[in-house]
């Protein structure tokens, strides 16, 4: 099973984006997308739903409970 972290990472990689864009996106920091991409955090609900947008995947996939 995939972690959060590394879906994240792997959809903001093909979406070629930067940390700092993808922050710039959700409202947050390039820190706090960083901590999530290690798996040192999770993303609150509402990021999830942003994340969701964004990528165009479920909160299922994005929470490594379903392939896309």
């Amino acid at each position: 099973m995939r972690s959060i972290g590394s879906t994240i990472r792997q959809l903001r990689k093909d979406a070629k984006y930067t940390q700092t864009q993808l922050a710039d996106m959700l409202s947050t920091s390039q820190d706090t997308v960083s901590i999530w991409e290690l798996d040192k955090a999770l993303p609150d609900v509402e990021s999830v739903i942003k994340l969701c947008k964004i990528f165009d995947v479920s909160a299922d996939y994005i929470l490594g409970l379903s392939e896309i």
